[in-house]
């Protein structure tokens, strides 16, 4: 019997091509998480590192321990990629004769955080002495390497930082996917400062 999802691939497998995709999965780059908050000063590193734990990134910490990226997989799966009448928003593949779906409700089941529509930004107001004044002093950008850089470097002065720092790294680099050179939008050094309203943003 012929397999009807066949004629709904993206890619028809006569087209299909062998694996080329480099790594890139951005899962490294939580090593250097890892690292910062077991070099933080003593006095604050068993707050510190309770407080991301319980964050809503803390979970992720364990993927580079506990996960192998395999992009021969992704690869694969891309391939099965299906045109379909279904939201803009939700993808689907062909594994076998069937198909499955990865949306909304996928994303919240596998990652444990939540999908709704991001409020007003220009409430945030900047924080007096807050993470944005003490580590990048005057910059009105800040590149997402620069915080790279401060993490990897691991010398925070106040509890909390690390934390704070470390969230927005996770929110850029491996949550959203974005090049180093990703200019962090400002409102989020604002935002992180309330590291519960931080947890609790969509």
């Amino acid at each position: 019997m012929r397999n009807r999802l066949r004629d709904l691939l993206k890619t028809q497998q006569g087209d299909w091509y062998e694996d080329k995709l480099t790594r890139h999965d951005h899962f490294d780059p939580l090593a250097h998480i890892d690292d910062a908050l077991n070099l933080i000063p003593t006095k604050f590193a068993d707050e510190d590192q309770r407080r991301f734990m319980v964050s809503c990134f803390g979970h992720f910490l364990r993927m580079h321990r506990e996960m192998k990226f395999s992009r021969g997989v992704i690869h694969r799966l891309i391939l099965r990629d299906l045109h379909h009448n279904g939201p803009t928003d939700e993808m689907q593949f062909m594994l076998g004769n069937t198909s499955i779906r990865f949306s909304k409700v996928e994303f919240c089941l596998i990652t444990g955080l939540q999908f709704r529509v991001v409020p007003d930004t220009t409430k945030y107001v900047e924080v007096e002495n807050g993470i944005h004044q003490r580590y990048f002093p005057g910059a009105d950008e800040v590149s997402l390497e620069e915080i790279k850089g401060v993490v990897t470097v691991a010398e925070f002065g106040e509890a909390y930082d690390v934390v704070k720092l470390c969230l927005i790294y996770m929110l850029n680099w491996i949550l959203m996917g974005v090049d180093e050179r990703f200019k962090i939008l400002v409102w989020q050094f604002w935002l992180v400062e309330d590291l519960d309203v931080f947890d609790a943003f969509p």
